[in-house]
């Protein structure tokens, strides 16, 4: 096994090794993990089928992915959903951009950051000379929209997971720019503030990886879109470092 893939697989909380259950056969395969959810709180699972479900998702193309994402049932978002948002962009994007999950009119049209957190994300992007189209892939942790806005649970994120690393797998970005604390948390597996995750390079199965606010909080928190810019300029410094 590559160094690469232990390392996604680590993160999906899918290691060490899994084994048999106590008291069941081999012709049952009832498997369990040999460590506990406290590993990795944010992104590992404590579901017996789960490493079957992750260890196919990982072996999937673009192509398969996006499929099997359109038809997941696998939480309770799928019941509430009018459709999935798989993301949008450059598929040999240097630069991927992760929000926390769709909002009502990404739910609508099936596309990330379409409202008015889409339309600032859009000049964020212009002031570093970027576009989404270009060089650019938008996602976010979970593909379904969660009802009223809110946060997606540890549960939602955590059945999304194997989908958003499958996504970075094939993508193979330069650099990650974690929108908001959702995204940053669940991509660095961690539940600090987004203050103290600000300002320093992160990784994320070894990309670097860098945490800004999500464009729908500096549009309630106008002040903060001054230390976005600082993110962005941090971003792009990095960048121009690994090319």
């Amino acid at each position: 096994m590559s160094t690469r893939r232990k390392q996604i697989l680590n993160e999906l909380g899918l290691t060490p090794v899994w084994r048999l259950r106590p008291g069941t056969s081999e012709h049952n395969n009832l498997l369990q993990p040999a460590t506990t959810e406290a590993h990795n709180p944010v992104l590992s699972s404590n579901a017996p089928h789960d490493s079957q479900r992750c260890r196919e998702i990982l072996q999937m193309s673009w192509d398969q992915l996006k499929q099997t994402v359109s038809h997941c049932t696998v939480c309770p978002l799928s019941q509430t959903r009018t459709q999935t948002v798989f993301g949008v962009g450059d598929k040999n994007a240097d630069w991927l951009f992760i929000g926390e999950g769709p909002g009502a009119r990404e739910d609508a049209m099936g596309e990330p950051f379409v409202g008015q957190a889409g339309k600032l994300l859009d000049q964020m992007l212009a002031a570093i000379k970027l576009k989404r189209d270009l060089n650019v892939y938008i996602t976010n942790v979970v593909k379904c929209r969660p009802p009223n806005n809110r946060n997606p649970t540890s549960f939602e994120a955590r059945q999304c997971n194997p989908y958003l690393t499958r996504q970075i797998e094939l993508l193979q970005p330069k650099l990650i720019i974690a929108l908001g604390k959702v995204a940053a948390q669940n991509l660095l597996g961690c539940e600090d503030s987004i203050s103290s995750l600000r300002g320093k390079l992160h990784h994320f199965s070894g990309i670097p990886l860098i945490v800004t606010y999500h464009p729908a909080y500096l549009l309630r928190a106008l002040p903060e879109k001054a230390k976005a810019w600082k993110d962005l300029c941090f971003a792009l410094a990095t960048m121009q470092s690994l090319q």
